[in-house]
């Protein structure tokens, strides 16, 4: 059976593979041909190679009521929100909203993770917007089908303000976060989405609450955080599991030049320097090699950094002028270090707590 009557087969995948993104579920659903090849792990292989693959930034925001908002209550609406799954474009400019499943109907869990892999995304735990209590669930979403389903949990019981990173292809890591009695923890894990199975890494050499992750290199970097004992006063090191040997490497005591909260780290991308990027003190500074260098200003308009993302010669910021202001977005151009606000809709205003930048 013809892909496309009448068409040779390789100018019919051609055709396919410039499907955007949110069309998958519906192209596989005109025909067994159309769906064995969108599932196919060659038509994903040919957007990639064939820049066809799109870039999206998926943040978890807060829903903006716009009544409220009109009449100047948008701190007191940001006391109870409720978050959904929002993703923009970078190419297209364009913002929309992820349907959620029936079991999160409510809202995604306050504080949740999130990280893509492959054509799937992974929604890991926070606090039950309902109970308010520390969950270790797991949602994920796939983009083929446009459907939910739910994972393994989380081993070893809930744990919140954990860092979460994914190699993009097949595994996400957590790594520290702290308990229900507000320990801090040193403990990291290694989920395989395909198989839904987790597997426990060796311990960290500390505890690390509130740090943060990033896959670069082959390797998962672990930075920042807090023991127990010091109660959100951030350190300055870090320390790399490879994943080819299962060790971590010794803890560099002085990775960060200064000691800040690390949220906002973010692997540098498609390039092969491995670079590092973070926004600290109203700067954008990027590691190259040993050295952090600043590149840019925060624009002035951003005092709180929520979001960051990095994609080929361009970062995206998402960030607020204060506790309960608007969210607005800039890009800045990593080539001539030039600015551009993002027009965002007023419903995609809302607070931001978490985000990941992938390629489907």
């Amino acid at each position: 059976m013809e892909l496309i009557s009448g068409l040779p087969e390789d100018v019919a995948r051609d055709c396919l593979i410039r499907v955007p993104y949110e069309k998958f579920a519906t192209v596989a659903s005109v025909c067994k041909g159309w769906n064995s090849e969108v599932y196919s792990p060659e038509f994903h292989r040919r957007r990639r190679t064939t820049k066809h693959a799109q870039k999206i930034l998926v943040t978890v925001q807060s829903k903006i009521d716009s009544e409220k908002t009109r009449i100047g209550l948008l701190a007191k609406a940001s006391a109870n929100p409720v978050y959904r799954l929002s993703v923009f474009e970078p190419e297209t400019g364009l913002w929309s909203e992820l349907p959620l499943g029936p079991e999160l109907a409510s809202g995604l869990p306050m504080f949740c993770q999130i990280a893509g892999v492959g054509y799937e995304l992974v929604v890991l735990g926070g606090w039950d917007p309902e109970s308010w209590k520390a969950s270790n669930s797991v949602f994920i979403y796939n983009f083929l089908s446009a459907k939910w389903r739910r994972g393994a949990d989380m081993p070893g019981g809930p744990r919140t303000f954990f860092a979460c990173a994914s190699d993009q292809n097949q595994t996400v890591y957590v790594a520290g976060g702290h308990d229900e009695e507000k320990n801090a923890l040193k403990s990291a894990l290694a989920y395989d989405v395909a198989n839904d199975a987790w597997v426990p890494l060796p311990d960290m050499s500390r505890e690390r609450d509130e740090c943060k992750a990033v896959f670069r290199r082959g390797a998962l970097s672990v930075v920042g955080g807090y023991c127990t004992e010091m109660q959100g006063r951030f350190e300055k090191s870090a320390e790399v599991f490879d994943v080819a040997t299962w060790k971590w490497g010794p803890v560099e005591e002085e990775f960060l030049d200064a000691a800040a909260c690390p949220r906002t780290c973010v692997d540098g991308g498609d390039g092969a320097d491995g670079e590092m990027y973070m926004c600290r003190g109203g700067d954008v500074v990027v590691l190259r090699g040993d050295t952090w260098r600043r590149v840019a200003k925060v624009p002035s308009e951003i005092r709180n950094v929520a979001c960051v993302g990095v994609w080929e010669e361009s970062m995206f910021v998402i960030g607020s002028s204060g506790f309960g202001e608007p969210h607005m977005g800039f890009v800045l151009d990593l080539k001539n270090g030039a600015w551009a606000k993002v027009a965002s809709p007023e419903e995609y205003t809302g607070h931001l707590q978490s985000s990941c930048i992938f390629e489907i």
